[in-house]
C-alpha cells in the first residue's frame, strides 16, 4: 500500500496511478483508543394505557461498556483521588417527554438517589448516574419510569382510538441498541388492533395482562427489533377499537363488591 504516510492522529495513502479497476489490497491498521464505548445489550420497554387519562411507561435496560477493558483490581479511593479516568463513564443523560411526572429510577437494590432530573421546554433531562462507574466490560442494570398525560398521545372518534408514541425514548448520545422489545398493555375490551412502524418490526404473539378489576385481562401487543441507532427514534401508531360503555365496567365492579360486603356485615 505504499506510498503511506502517517502522524500522530492520521496515516494518509497514495497517491497512486497504474492500479488496475477492482484491484484489492488488505489494509490492517493498530491503533489506541481508550476512550469510553457505551451501548445498550437489551432494552424492554412497557407502555400501559389507561382510559383514565394516564399512560404509564417503564424501560428496563442492560448497559455495557464495550471499550477497553480494565486490567487489575479496581480501588474506589484511588479512582477518586486521581482525575484522568477518562476511559469509564460516571454518568449519562437520558431525554424524556416535557411532561413526565413520577420519574423513578432503580435497580434491584431500589431507587439510585445519585440521580438528576432537569426539566426544559420540551423535555426533561435525566442526568443518570449508575451506582458505581462503568469500566470497560462492566456492565449495568436498571429501570426508569414514569407517567404521562393520555391526552397528548391518545385520539379518538367514536369507539375508534389511535395511540401514537414513541418506539423508544433518548437514551444516551450516539446509542447503539442490540436487542429492544416494546410492549403496549391496552384496556380491557378493545379489539380490532391494528400496529403500524415506520420500519419493519417483528410482531409477537398477543398475549393477555391481569391487574386489579380485571375480569377477561388486558391485550397486549408486543413487538421486537435488533440493531437499533438514534434514528430509530420514531413514532409508532396503533389503532383499536373500545366501547365507552366499558368504561363504566370498574367503577361497577367496586360498586357491586361493596354492595355484597354491606349485605354480608348487616345480614
Amino acid at each position: 500500500l505504499k506510498p503511506t504516510t502517517h502522524t500522530d492522529t492520521s496515516i494518509t495513502y497514495g497517491s497512486y496511478e497504474g492500479v488496475a479497476g477492482f484491484t484489492v489490497d488488505p489494509m490492517t491498521i493498530h491503533y489506541e483508543n481508550n476512550s469510553p464505548f457505551l451501548m445498550v445489550s437489551k432494552l424492554e420497554r412497557i407502555i400501559e394505557v389507561s382510559h383514565w387519562g394516564n399512560i404509564a411507561v417503564e424501560e428496563t435496560l442492560d448497559v455495557l461498556h464495550t471499550g477497553a477493558k480494565l486490567k487489575g483490581p479496581f480501588s474506589r479511593y484511588d479512582y477518586q483521588r486521581e482525575h484522568n479516568s477518562y476511559s469509564s463513564i460516571k454518568s449519562f443523560k437520558t431525554i424524556i417527554p416535557a411532561s413526565a411526572k413520577d420519574v423513578y429510577y432503580r435497580d434491584e437494590i431500589g431507587n439510585i438517589s445519585t440521580s438528576h432530573m432537569r426539566i426544559q421546554d420540551d423535555a426533561v433531562e435525566l442526568d443518570l448516574r449508575p451506582r458505581f462507574p462503568l469500566f470497560g466490560g462492566w456492565k449495568t442494570h436498571y429501570k426508569i419510569g414514569y407517567n404521562v398525560p393520555s391526552y397528548e398521545y391518545l385520539y379518538s372518534s367514536g369507539d375508534e382510538y389511535i395511540l401514537k408514541m414513541r418506539i423508544l425514548d433518548h437514551v444516551f448520545d450516539d446509542v447503539t441498541i442490540d436487542e429492544l422489545k416494546l410492549t403496549v398493555i391496552l384496556p380491557e375490551g378493545v379489539r380490532n388492533v391494528a400496529f403500524e412502524t415506520p420500519y419493519p418490526m417483528e410482531r409477537l404473539p398477543d398475549t393477555v395482562h391481569y391487574t386489579y378489576l380485571d375480569t377477561v385481562g388486558r391485550p397486549v401487543v408486543s413487538v421486537t427489533k435488533r440493531n437499533l441507532v438514534e434514528s430509530h427514534i420514531q413514532d409508532f401508531t396503533l389503532h383499536y377499537k373500545f366501547p365507552a360503555i366499558l368504561m363504566l365496567q370498574e367503577p361497577l365492579l367496586v360498586v357491586i363488591a361493596f354492595f355484597i360486603l354491606f349485605l354480608t356485615v348487616i345480614l
